[in-house]
């Protein structure tokens, strides 16, 4: 048989290749400290736990699901942006239930991209963007990102021809991988760029609620009309510590959910029921747990950028996401420098050039590990004298 030229297209995923080395290193008897992906240590609140038990007890969750997400979810999921955003949600209209944003946002390609369309996606960025568009039939254009830009895309550098040509803008703030942050400055720029190019603007949120030293991050959908233009997409994952869980929401413009429910109706059957029952009690229970966990991630990521720096990095504190983006040092590739600290050190990082060529040069660093972890992997790289030179 033949696969799809389109799938011939699509390399190893990123991190199924990072786990496939870190087996290996595992089988070979290393005791590896993995800072690759950003899965949260953490266990999911209790309270949230106890509500999914109840509901597996109760014979009314174990039939079909709604496509759309029950109501219930969808209010309670309109009811938390109202809370925390400001943001006003129609349930019905423009909220939809995700099996986690991960799911929404590779789908959301199929809703509105044809075979030659263009995509506008961050490099560096969250490799689905790239993917998705491929598997859509469509074409992925790399809008560059830096630090001098502050990773916000310079919307006057993308040729004219291209953004005619193209149907979707994604962006992600706070940003993956390389915690930077965005003000209402940025988020209006890029609606009105949306607006005057008829783009629909797809924003990554997953990260909202992961933000520190009193830093609170704002919701694309508070911009004046941006639900003229936009989708956003969010998720209980690294908020309440559910990723296992895949449960999470877009939301915002009724002509984007709509659509995107239509390919969600023919392709899957929605969320167990059980698990929606839970993610109501997340969103409307007490948040206590979020600064909980964030109070944690706090000292872990103070841990991690005091250590690099004490080896010569010069590093600031991000102020959300769960990740240090940092620089290589001189004569490593961001590949032989992962390479080199998982050969050395038993240290699992993530290759920047794995979220596109701009990344090349950096590697990433998760702190979803106990600080005892990070300050091993710091003492690791000090015995071997691993420094930025």
């Amino acid at each position: 048989m033949k696969p799809s030229k389109r799938l011939g297209k699509v390399p190893p995923y990123l991190f199924a290749e990072i786990d496939r080395k870190k087996s290996a290193a595992i089988a070979r008897g290393v005791d590896i400290i993995n800072m690759g992906i950003g899965d949260p240590d953490l266990p999911t609140p209790p309270h949230i736990v106890e509500a999914l038990k109840k509901a597996v007890d109760d014979p009314k969750t174990h039939n079909y699901p709604s496509y759309q997400g029950e109501l219930d979810y969808r209010s309670a999921v309109a009811e938390w942006y109202q809370k925390r955003f400001n943001v006003t949600l129609d349930p019905q209209k423009e909220v939809l239930a995700l099996i986690g944003s991960k799911e929404g946002i590779a789908h959301v390609f199929t809703a509105f991209v044809d075979p030659g369309d263009y995509v506008l996606v961050p490099d560096p960025g969250y490799p689905v963007y790239h993917m998705g568009t491929i598997l859509a039939g469509g074409e992925p254009y790399s809008v560059p990102v830096s630090e001098k830009t502050n990773y916000f895309p310079d919307f006057g550098v993308i040729p004219l021809d291209v953004v005619r040509r193209s149907k979707i803008l994604f962006l992600n703030y706070p940003n993956n991988p390389t915690g930077a942050v965005v003000g209402l400055k940025e988020m209006e720029a890029a609606v009105e760029f949306c607006r005057t190019h008829d783009l629909l603007l797809c924003w990554d949120a997953a990260y909202t609620e992961n933000a520190y030293d009193g830093y609170k991050v704002h919701s694309i959908l508070e911009i004046k009309d941006a639900k003229d233009v936009a989708i956003e997409f969010h998720s209980l994952s690294k908020t309440y510590n559910m990723t296992g869980w895949r449960v999470g929401m877009a939301c915002g413009s009724a002509t984007a959910v709509q659509a995107l429910g239509t390919i969600k109706t023919n392709v899957d059957s929605g969320i167990f029921k059980a698990i929606q029952r839970a993610a109501i009690v997340a969103l409307t229970a007490p948040q206590d747990c979020i600064a909980q966990s964030n109070k944690i991630y706090v000292e872990r990521r103070n841990v991690l950028v005091e250590g690099l720096n004490s080896l010569g990095w010069k590093l600031t504190a991000p102020k959300a996401t769960f990740y240090m983006w940092a620089p290589v040092p001189e004569n490593f590739t961001s590949a032989s420098f992962c390479a080199h600290l998982l050969d050395s050190c038993g240290i699992v990082a993530v290759p920047g050039n794995g979220y596109g060529a701009q990344g090349k040069g950096y590697f990433r660093m998760a702190i979803t590990l106990p600080v005892e972890r990070i300050h091993a992997a710091i003492g690791r790289m000090q015995a071997k004298d691993i420094r930025f030179q």
